[in-house]
């Protein structure tokens, strides 16, 4: 389990990690989603004991990351897949590390042959592609059979059949009771893996939550409505807190009502209706709708000249 209490992290007059409070418990996969900027990077950095907290605590079950006697065997984490040293090969840059805590061979190989490295274990890593060194990133991390797995952008540079591997990998940890703590840029992605998140923006948590919840609780959601009559049921529907477009004729697409609201207003005014469809929010629009306001650099609005 990882436990922050208060996560604060200041650079001079810049705080970038705000009172961050939050839990990740074993047997699920946890994402950890933010717009770039937000922090994630760095509050990782804190649970791993590579950056000290200005104030506040980060604990990976009862003790904080350094004062593990045998960190490798309580955490796996995969921050940077590049920080190898070039000239090694992936066996002995995996025995490396096995050497420091008593790791058989043995478990040296099971994570090659699990990450589908066991081909190119004697090549250099200064040859391997982004995807091969995310492979070996990993392997590192689960080097240690540990509790816990801590993965930063885990599937970038994997080609499909990777991205599914990591996928059925971090589920499988899972459910196998260990903490697994996974951020992601890709929300098509999280939405296939994850069962809870924590999304922070500007150093500030903004949700603490299931998937399922924070996608049924956006607001996010349209209804699409096919009628002959589309512009006078919009103009009955029209109010501050509704959302009404048009992509085609007759059809609606409407945002901050109900179906039974639309069904009832149209039976009330004999607006006959061919269509009414409540479709959810993905993942991407609920957390694009969340962060709107935390995004640090804003892409110019569609059509906008410089």
């Amino acid at each position: 389990m990882i436990t922050a209490s208060g996560l604060t992290k200041r650079y001079g007059d810049k705080t970038v990690v705000h009172d961050l409070t939050f839990t990740v418990r074993p047997g699920t996969v946890t994402g950890f989603l933010g717009p770039n900027g937000a922090g994630k990077s760095t509050t990782m950095r804190m649970i791993l004991g590579l950056d000290t907290p200005t104030r506040g605590s980060a604990l990976i079950g009862d003790r904080a990351y350094e004062d593990h006697p045998a960190p490798l065997h309580q955490v796996g984490a995969l921050l940077e897949a590049r920080s190898i040293h070039p000239g090694r090969t992936a066996y002995h840059h995996l025995m490396a590390l096995a050497h420091t805590h008593g790791i058989s061979r043995g478990r040296v190989q099971h994570v090659l042959d699990l990450t589908g490295l066991t081909e190119v274990a004697h090549r250099r890593v200064k040859g391997f592609s982004l995807g091969m060194g995310q492979r070996l990133g990993i392997a590192a991390a689960l080097l240690g059979d540990p509790a816990t797995v801590v993965l930063d952008e885990p599937v970038n540079g994997l080609d499909p059949e990777g991205v599914l591997w990591i996928r059925t990998l971090l589920k499988s940890l899972a459910a196998e009771g260990r903490t697994v703590f996974v951020s992601s840029h890709l929300m098509s992605e999280m939405a296939l893996t994850a069962e809870r998140l924590v999304i922070i923006g500007r150093g500030r948590l903004l949700a603490d939550t299931t998937v399922s919840d924070f996608v049924r609780d956006s607001g996010t959601g349209t209804i699409k409505v096919v009628t002959p009559e589309a512009s006078a049921l919009a103009a009955l529907l029209s109010a501050a807190d509704v959302a009404i477009t048009s992509a085609a004729p007759k059809t609606l697409e409407i945002r901050g009502t109900t179906a039974e609201h639309i069904g009832h207003t149209a039976a009330a005014h004999g607006i006959p209706l061919f269509e009414l469809t409540p479709r959810a929010p993905s993942l991407e629009e609920a957390f694009m709708d969340l962060t709107r306001d935390s995004v640090e650099y804003a892409a110019p609005l569609e059509g906008a000249t410089t």
